[in-house]
Formats: C-alpha cells, sequence, structure tokens
C-alpha cells in the first residue's frame, strides 16, 4: 500500500473496526496492543484485498466476545446465539472493516477490491509469513472483550 508507513495503515485498518464494533453494537473497542503476536483467537474471519494494492485483512475473536458483540448488535440473548449467528456476524464485520478501510484510501487513491469474507475456526491457529511481508498486528478491545486485527500485504 505505497506512500503510507505500516503505522499509519496500522492505524486506518484498527480505527476502521473500532469505528464498525461501535457503529454496529454501540460498544467502544480501544486499541489495546500494538501489536498482537502471531497467534489468533478460536474465530478468524479473513478476506482479501485484490487491486492496485494486494493484502489479506483477518480479525479473530474468543467465541465468547463475538456472542457478546452479536448480541449487542441484534438484542438477541448471548445464551440463544447460535455458532452461524457468530460466523455471519464476524464475516459481516471483516466485510464493513475492510469497506472502510477502502473508502478511506480510495480517499487517497489507494485502490483494492474486496473478495467474499469467510470465518476459519480453530485451536492454536497463527500467521507465518514469509520475508519482505509486511504484517500489522493490533489488538483491540474494552476490558470485557478483544478483537485482534492483522493485515498482511
Amino acid at each position: 500500500m505505497n506512500g503510507f508507513s505500516s503505522a499509519q495503515l496500522g492505524f486506518i485498518f484498527a480505527g476502521a473496526l473500532a469505528e464498525v464494533i461501535s457503529t454496529t453494537s454501540g460498544l467502544s473497542l480501544d486499541i489495546s496492543s500494538l501489536e498482537g503476536g502471531a497467534d489468533f483467537d478460536e474465530m478468524v474471519g479473513i478476506m482479501s484485498l485484490n487491486g492496485k494494492n494486494n493484502g489479506i485483512i483477518f480479525i479473530s475473536a474468543e467465541e465468547r466476545a463475538m456472542r457478546v458483540l452479536y448480541s449487542f448488535m441484534t438484542g438477541v440473548s448471548e445464551d440463544e446465539v447460535t455458532k452461524d449467528d457468530i460466523d455471519d456476524a464476524l464475516c459481516e464485520i471483516v466485510n464493513m472493516t475492510a469497506g472502510s478501510a477502502k473508502q478511506r484510501f480510495n480517499d487517497a487513491e489507494q485502490i483494492f477490491a474486496l473478495s467474499p469474507p469467510f470465518v476459519i475456526s480453530g485451536k492454536n491457529m497463527s500467521l507465518i509469513t514469509k520475508k519482505r511481508v509486511h504484517v500489522i498486528s493490533k489488538v483491540l478491545g474494552n476490558g470485557e472483550i478483544s478483537v485482534k486485527l492483522k493485515v498482511i500485504f
């Protein structure tokens, strides 16, 4: 993503994620860590960013955090939230975050297209990259829940 430092890119994507969470659920998340590390939480939403600037966005959270977010997003009680509900919510959060970041980049002529989002679930998942790949990692949280953001390009 030419013309932007890794720090600027990190804050653009983290700002987009925080805005999406706030808009959809009313919850405020702050950047609680500048580096999220290599490990993901048990649920990971993924989307490819294709075009002039290629990359991949990952947003991960524990299932409990996604239940809380879904509950606030929809008004459904946490104990009534299904696995399908939280998969859909995580895909939507990834989609909206990438779209918000895309809009911010388009204003600066940093254009990319979005792929359909998808979710993978498991334990002990981590991201291993080759050299010359830029990885941006952030952890956003509010004391009760946290969400991890990674962008590679």
